[in-house]
């Protein structure tokens, strides 16, 4: 693939240096970590999962949203992460973790089904070990861009207004 220069270029590249604290300089298809990242951040918190999901608490969506997030533009459903290094990932290390949370995230997925109530999901006996796997490629992802991955998650509402930002 070339990149021209952009003094050849008639397209202007926008040069935002943070979007929402993640380094957009650096990451070609940032929406669509920024994706994964939210979807990994609601699976990998379960204080929020028991606070917003099981309370029912609106703009966040629910279990199904948050898998969907991960697989939507990526098709991690059906294939590894390791196709997206430089341009999602940044490296080996992050695919591998985010393989790892979606396949234990899918499995419970498939085993309850996409309509299951949000109890059915947490109280799956692999759930702890899928909340585990995604803590880890979200620490991962949110610590590579520069981001507290101890903040709580965005709202579905926050994470349009992001994408729309650049």
């Amino acid at each position: 693939m070339t990149v021209q220069s952009s003094e050849k270029s008639s397209r202007r590249a926008r040069r935002s240096s943070t979007m929402g604290g993640m380094p957009m300089t650096d990451m070609p298809w940032w929406r669509w970590r920024l994706n994964v990242r939210s979807g990994l951040h609601m699976l990998s918190d379960a204080a929020f999962q028991q606070n917003v999901w099981l309370a029912g608490l609106p703009g966040y969506g629910d279990v199904t949203d948050a898998v969907y997030r991960l697989v939507e533009d990526t098709w991690l459903d059906n294939w590894s992460a390791d196709k997206y290094v430089g341009t999602i990932f940044r490296d080996a290390r992050e695919a591998a973790l985010v393989d790892a949370a979606v396949l234990k995230v899918l499995r419970i997925l498939h085993e309850v089904g996409p309509d299951a109530a949000v109890p059915v999901y947490l109280q799956h006996p692999g759930w702890p070990e899928a909340v585990l796997a995604a803590r880890q490629a979200h620490d991962a992802l949110a610590s590579a861009d520069g981001d507290d991955p101890d903040a709580p998650p965005r709202t579905l509402d926050a994470l349009t207004t992001l994408k729309r930002a650049a």
